[in-house]
């Protein structure tokens, strides 16, 4: 992996930072693959419970880089997991971004990849296509409407203006507002918390959470049955019995 992007273990989260700020951390060819391989990583490590995407230099992401496909022709996706390496097939493990500045187009919709977002009040999210006779693909149209009302959604779909982070938080878009500068502490805060549970129990809550927006009311129990039946015999739930019933803090062992 390049210093395109960076990883750093803190405390079983996987921070992922873009680090490209002279280009507002814009998304090439060579980073989508980069960020590929990160998640790939933040799945296939054991020691890791949940992930976090931010961008260097007090900027999220302003999408794609128009002027490295205008020279190579070479466009931000990765084969199977379209742009980024991250909007068509997010990873099996929770991810937080933390956002400062602007997640413009492809930085939008890489925000909404993701589980949770926690955005600096000065933040702004921004899906400008239009205004360039195009459409947001990689799931800016899709996921939208599915976090926010309709009608705002369609709004900032069809005008291409800007949705500041304060009125993004009063939608419920944003988990969590801070301070500019304090996007990455509070997205690991937030991360912690969510750290100290059972590994297990978590991938596969997001799992469901994820599966289920789609199922039928009268399928649901059914679908959901056989995902969560391992669960109940893990050795994660019980330790989480045995430590509640000492009081102590569980050690999971993620099996």
């Amino acid at each position: 992996m390049s210093d395109l992007v960076k990883v750093e273990i803190i405390d079983r989260i996987q921070v992922i930072t873009v680090n490209r700020p002279e280009a507002r951390n814009a998304i090439n060819y060579e980073t989508a693959h980069d960020l590929a391989k990160a998640f790939e990583q933040l799945d296939a490590n054991p020691d890791v419970v949940i992930g976090i995407l931010t961008g260097a230099g007090n900027t999220f992401c302003s999408g794609m880089d128009l002027k490295a496909f205008a020279l190579d022709g070479r466009r931000a996706l990765v084969e199977g997991r379209g742009f980024a390496g991250l909007c068509e097939k997010p990873p099996k493990k929770p991810l937080i971004a933390a956002v400062e500045g602007y997640a413009l187009a492809g930085g939008c919709e890489i925000a909404l990849a993701c589980d949770m977002i926690v955005a600096a009040n000065n933040a702004n999210f921004g899906l400008p296509e239009v205004k360039r006779g195009i459409v947001p693909g990689s799931g800016g149209m899709l996921r939208l409407p599915d976090r926010i009302p309709y009608h705002v959604a369609m709004e900032a779909v069809l005008t291409g203006e800007m949705l500041p982070a304060a009125r993004a938080h009063q939608y419920g878009l944003v988990n969590r507002l801070v301070e500019p500068g304090q996007a990455l502490a509070a997205a690991l805060d937030l991360a912690r918390v969510i750290a100290e549970n059972g590994p297990l129990a978590v991938q596969t809550a997001k799992q469901i959470v994820t599966k289920s927006r789609d199922w039928r009311q009268v399928d649901m129990f059914d679908l959901q049955r056989p995902l969560i039946a391992h669960i109940f015999v893990s050795a994660d739930a019980k330790e989480g019995a045995t430590a509640f019933a000492e009081k102590r803090k569980p050690v999971w062992a993620g099996k």
